[in-house]
């Protein structure tokens, strides 16, 4: 049974998994689109879109909370410079994700996860 079983596990520790959603995330916000497998596309959507709605808010301790899961100072201040401002009208749903068929080396389905404009 897979009761609280949440999310996928992407065949990785639970650290891991961590550091990769904190990583797509950064890259996610940096340079506003980014392509990967669907899976982790699909994963990495509450993720961001959590991260969003602290860029939103916009106060200290929201900052402070989004700088524990993003390192790089540079993205932490586009997240609630610009991102945050983008979205304030806006209740959810920031991120978008396009199918983009099978990579070719091993025939993963790719995606694509973009910010809605």
């Amino acid at each position: 049974m897979r009761h609280r079983k949440k999310g996928r596990a992407l065949s990785r520790t639970a650290s891991h998994k961590k550091a990769t959603m904190r990583n797509m995330a950064t890259s996610l916000f940096l340079h506003e689109r980014i392509e990967t497998t669907t899976a982790k596309a699909k994963e990495l959507r509450p993720f961001a879109e959590r991260l969003i709605t602290l860029g939103k808010r916009g106060d200290l301790h929201a900052r402070r909370l989004a700088g524990r899961l993003i390192a790089d100072r540079q993205v932490l201040g586009k997240l609630f410079d610009d991102i945050g401002p983008r979205f304030t009208e806006r209740p959810g749903g920031y991120t978008r994700i396009l199918k983009l068929g099978n990579r070719r080396g091993d025939a993963a389905e790719m995606a694509l996860i973009e910010l809605v404009d």
